[in-house]
């Protein structure tokens, strides 16, 4: 007798293969028989003709920290992911030194690059770790998905270089050390090495993070520990627009060579109907890298990402040309600036100039999403060129004034319109193209910035059911076993006899993203966007529910996912 049967669902397996009419038998956390009559279970779980997959691999995430306070991981697997990588862009949050400033110093770069709230990270997390061992191994009993983890090139760099991490490039003997802390993490199963160079990072001071004060040479040679790894890889931001340059090209490019091949993939881009060209340029990379014998592969996020600015953090603003001393000085210094007519006219001046952030600049077009003065009711969900019609003023000025009057903490931004037939196209186009794969969902960061943590489920409902641009079984495709083999991941990404049981069921008519809302559930009392999900009641970890009838259950069969074990 199996310990469970999943009876009566149609078996979308991964490959992108047809539906098979299918029961699946999952014995000891593995799928142990497919087929039409795999014999009695302990326990039967009713499919009712429903789309039975793999669970979703999600590449991109930050969950390093919220583990500890939600070992759901929620609200991923509310949208049928089942795994996930974190300890990305170089933030990760082991290893530690015995000094105590080290991980202070980590909380508070996070807070700012990462938009995990500061009071989250210090009552939420213990940092009672030193080693990445100690780290995973402190993970490991919480979880409720797998979920990987790399090692960061920021926290290494502050282990090694302390308060100097974010004013110079290293000596020898301490690229050494950086080395061997790295080669420690990978031993005991970090899926690989994570950095960034983009200028969107810096730190709480407005200082660049520590990885970005690396040389090239730095870099290379940690990515070269890799080789002596199996089932380890890359990530990188080289630049904050994606790479363009021939600069970002060479280092994506080398980086992958130092490592013997290995694939290091980039974040994000956007695509839309209007920017194809762009994004083909950005994928030259890849091509740059194939003709040298390595691999580059962008992650692509499946929307236009509707981000939730505020002038409180200035985070992503700070990117705009000459807006960073601003957007990091005092909270009082910085509202005096902006209440200034000379400075205000200054910063529009230079926000309207020719930059990779031009965009953000569209002020008209935004929408002011939250208030908090009375004065400002009336204001969220309308437009800032409606409100300053209304007020007779410029846009600018207007969206200022609302901020001012609610100390700045106003969140507005470009809002999640519905994308259409040929953003769909044009994205569509660029999953089957070979050079990219959908990822970066930034789950688990900047959690009152923006929400992409529903991505599956707003595919399967927009381009697949909503346009019928690709098949409800390449679309399961292209969010399980591409990304479960661009990390090696063994015996995921595919229901097939031996591999592990994460297993979710889909209502393929019905599955969609709750709208998203703000949700006050954070350690110290914060908020962060979150939305559950419809169509998805069911999803398994090693064949056991972690999502009942839609919702989170207290099971926590999720591990480590750790290289070279479970990653080839």
């Amino acid at each position: 007798m199996h310990d469970l049967v999943v009876r009566g669902g149609w078996v979308v397996d991964g490959t992108g293969a047809e539906r098979v009419r299918a029961d699946v038998a999952v014995d000891d956390g593995r799928i142990s028989a497919i087929g039409p009559d795999v014999g009695p279970g302990a326990r039967d779980l009713d499919a009712d003709g429903r789309m039975v997959c793999p669970g979703f691999v999600d590449v991109h995430t930050h969950y390093d920290a919220q583990v500890f306070w939600d070992g759901t991981l929620s609200p991923s697997p509310l949208h049928g992911v089942t795994s996930v990588i974190g300890g990305n862009c170089g933030f990760t949050i082991a290893p530690l030194s015995d000094d105590p400033a080290d991980g202070e110093y980590l909380m508070r770069m996070l807070s700012r690059v990462e938009g995990m709230p500061l009071e989250s990270l210090r009552t939420g997390v213990p940092w009672d770790w030193r080693t990445t061992a100690e780290y995973l191994d402190a993970v490991d009993p919480l979880l409720a998905v797998n979920a990987g983890f790399k090692v960061g090139h920021s926290a290494i760099r502050r282990v090694v270089l302390g308060d100097e991490a974010t004013e110079r490039e290293a000596t020898d003997d301490e690229l050494a050390a950086m080395v061997d802390l790295l080669r420690d993490g990978l031993a005991v199963g970090a899926m690989g090495f994570s950095s960034t160079w983009s200028t969107t990072h810096n730190d709480l001071e407005g200082r660049p993070v520590p990885s970005r004060w690396a040389s090239r040479e730095e870099v290379l040679a940690l990515c070269a520990v890799l080789r002596d790894f199996p089932g380890t890889s890359l990530e990188m931001l080289a630049a904050a627009g994606g790479p363009t340059d021939e600069e970002s090209k060479a280092l994506l490019c080398d980086m992958s060579l130092a490592a013997g091949g290995r694939q290091v993939n980039w974040n994000v881009m956007q695509v839309t109907a209007n920017n194809v060209d762009e994004c083909l340029a950005k994928l030259d990379a890849s091509t740059y890298a194939a003709e040298r014998g390595a691999k580059v592969v962008a992650l692509t996020v499946p929307m236009v990402i509707a981000a939730r600015l505020s002038l409180a953090s200035g985070f992503v603003l700070d990117a705009i040309p000459g807006w960073r001393e601003v957007m990091f000085m005092p909270h009082e210094d910085k509202k005096r600036v902006l209440a200034d007519p000379e400075q205000r006219r200054r910063l529009d001046e230079l926000a309207q100039g020719d930059h990779p952030f031009r965009r953000l600049a569209r002020w008209g077009a935004m929408t002011v999403f939250d208030t908090v003065a009375p004065e400002n009711d009336g204001c969220a969900g309308r437009t800032v060129a409606d409100i300053a019609a209304e007020r007779g003023c410029e846009p600018f000025d207007a969206l200022l004034d609302v901020a001012l009057a609610d100390d700045l903490l106003t969140s507005f931004g470009f809002p999640d319109t519905a994308a259409s037939r040929e953003d769909w196209e044009a994205r569509v186009a660029i999953w089957r193209d070979g050079r990219a794969v959908i990822g970066a969902s930034d789950a688990g960061a900047h959690l009152d910035l923006l929400a992409t943590f529903n991505y599956p489920t707003r595919v399967l409902a927009e381009p697949v059911r909503d346009h019928g641009l690709l098949s409800f079984e390449e679309a399961v495709h292209r969010m399980t076993a591409v990304q479960a083999d661009l990390y090696g991941l063994v015996d995921r990404g595919r229901l097939a006899e031996g591999a592990h049981a994460d297993v979710i069921l889909v209502d393929e008519e019905a599955v969609a993203s709750d709208p998203i809302a703000m949700r006050p559930d954070l350690p110290g009392g914060a908020a962060r966007l979150y939305a559950g999900a419809s169509g998805i009641d069911d999803v398994l970890v090693a064949g056991v529910p972690v999502v009942a009838d839609g919702a989170l259950t207290d099971h926590r069969p999720g591990r480590v996912l750790r290289s070279g074990t479970d990653s080839r």
